[in-house]
């Protein structure tokens, strides 16, 4: 009557449940969780709490299905470097040449220093809650960055990601804090609302975007790769994707009902995760609005390490260069220096007066969902290739999943555009 454990694959590990199985898993444990949970980084923060403070509710529905394509994207990308020892842009290259990876390269990475840019003003934005001045939070965090991942060792690197994680517990407790209904909550979440108007459809290609965003894909198989994590083990890095994809979603969730709960509730505007924090002040109560903005701060410094390592990973596997924080300055000159050239100009431009901090914000997670069915096209078709994966290639429920994935971000970018091109037209069309 109810299935067994071996009919779940990742899973398995747990049916020949041993000491040896869990300090295994454990030594594994990293990459699903840090890559997961550091896209809630202060874009994806905002992301989810202007979403929350305009549509309420309603919004929640998203959270289902952007799940169930997270974890089939991110297995796949684990999958990936556990069978071949191979980056993505390694992949892509090797299988479709230099010059398509050269352009996917120069797209994400201006992706990715928008992103970065956005991090570097959640730490601003987070620290001036607490009266301290972002001419001293940027370079402070901007220094400290740049120092624990070149001087420090990927298992030393690893374990500050890890701790980093646990302070997403934040947003659970604000939320309960802020009282909302839950019956109203759970029905709003099981319960689709769709509009046809470009703001809407720009609010959940952000929420995909911010959720399942380019990078990721490149940083989590890197990582995999570096942590040497093979064939044989990959049932246990399987649990550590599905986990770590579970927790992000789960901390976005409650992260959402807190502003439903309070600023969507009293009509109130905000523009920034910041606003969020201070909206939350008079509403619950100062507690909730320091942790609000303390886990903006995390989740800022959190993101401002890892989006520059992936973009300097990507870029480096992708032109054949040497890569990872293992080596030094001598080993892998390009690596590092893209790292410290990204965390340079996005910490400095925080730094101007009057950057529009929002604009790049919310517009680099959008960009974000614009960009992600190009990247899972590439993917797609080399977790199929027979020749790279063997045995390990996607069964049809991760194809369909993957493909739908590609086909309604896609549709969802030209309504979004044809709307802001010809305002009211697409409403017209669904009245007719």
């Amino acid at each position: 009557m109810f299935a067994s454990i071996s009919q779940f694959k990742f899973l398995k590990p747990l049916k020949n449940f041993s000491l040896r199985n869990v300090m295994i898993f454990l030594a594994i444990l990293g990459p699903g969780i840090i890559t997961a949970n550091v896209d809630n980084d202060a874009g994806g923060i905002t992301t989810y709490s202007l979403a929350a403070a305009n549509y309420g509710y309603s919004i929640l529905w998203m959270m289902i299905p952007t799940t169930i394509a997270l974890v089939v994207v991110q297995e796949m990308c684990a999958r990936m470097g556990a069978v071949t020892g191979k980056g993505l842009s390694d992949l892509i290259r090797e299988s479709f040449g230099v010059k398509v990876t050269f352009y996917v390269m120069i797209a994400l990475l201006l992706t990715n220093m928008a992103n970065s840019i956005s991090e570097f003003a959640g730490i601003a934005a987070s620290l001036e809650i607490f009266g301290i001045s972002k001419y001293i939070s940027v370079p402070t965090c901007a220094i400290l960055v740049w120092l624990l991942i070149v001087k420090g060792s990927y298992k030393v690197v690893e374990k500050v990601f890890l701790v980093a994680c646990l302070v997403y517990i934040a947003y659970p407790i604000a939320a309960f804090m802020a009282g909302p209904d839950w019956s109203i909550v759970m029905k709003a979440t099981v319960t689709p609302t769709f509009k046809t108007d470009s703001a809407y459809l720009m609010t959940l290609i952000g929420i995909v975007g911010t959720t399942i965003a380019p990078w990721m894909q490149f940083y989590q198989q890197a990582a995999v790769v570096e942590k040497g994590i093979t064939a044989e083990q990959y049932n246990f890095s399987r649990i550590d994707v599905v986990f770590g994809c579970i927790m992000a979603i789960a901390v976005a969730f409650f992260m959402m009902v807190a502003c439903a709960a309070t600023i969507n509730l009293h009509g109130l505007k905000i523009e920034t995760a910041a606003d969020a924090a201070l909206a939350l002040k008079p509403l619950v109560g100062q507690h909730a609005s320091a942790l609000f903005a303390f886990g903006l701060f995390n989740a800022s410094l959190f993101a401002a390490c890892i989006l520059p390592l992936s973009t300097a990973y990507y870029i480096c596997e992708g032109m054949g260069w040497e890569s990872g924080v293992n080596k030094d300055f001598e080993q892998a000159p390009q690596f590092f220096w893209l790292f410290t050239i990204i965390i340079a100009i996005s910490a400095g431009l925080i730094l101007l007066p009057n950057a529009p901090l929002m604009t790049i914000m919310f517009i680099s997670q959008v960009v974000n969902g614009a960009v992600l069915p190009f990247v899972l096209m590439f993917m797609i078709t080399l977790i199929n290739d027979k020749n790279l994966m063997g045995s390990y290639v996607n069964g049809p429920v991760f194809n369909i999943i993957a493909w739908l994935t590609v086909v309604i971000m896609i549709v969802l970018t030209i309504i979004m555009t044809v709307d802001i091109a010809f305002p009211g037209l697409i409403k017209r069309v669904m009245a007719f």
